[in-house]
């Protein structure tokens, strides 16, 4: 189901701004995997790249450090996680 905002586009609300980092942490990752994938397919089609495995680990890593970044910033909720309820 796709991510929806209803409401004003406010900057300085966390949600929109987790929403905001979630949306560009997709678009890091189809990006990554579009890359990436032409990449390889090339370097079958035509000759060996030495350092495409590299290439790949470094932005695979880049990526991941990215998904942590989304996920430690996230704001938390209130209520449940908060004792109250």
């Amino acid at each position: 189901m796709p991510i929806r905002w209803y409401g004003p586009a406010d900057p300085s609300d966390p949600t929109y701004r987790h929403y905001e980092r979630i949306v560009n942490l997709c678009l890091h990752g189809g990006l990554f995997a579009a890359v990436n994938s032409g990449l390889w397919f090339v370097q079958r089609l035509r000759h060996p790249w030495q350092h495409l495995s590299w290439l790949t680990l470094a932005w695979g890593a880049g990526w991941l450090l990215h998904l942590i970044i989304v996920l430690r910033l996230r704001p938390q909720a209130n209520g449940l996680e908060q004792g109250e309820g």
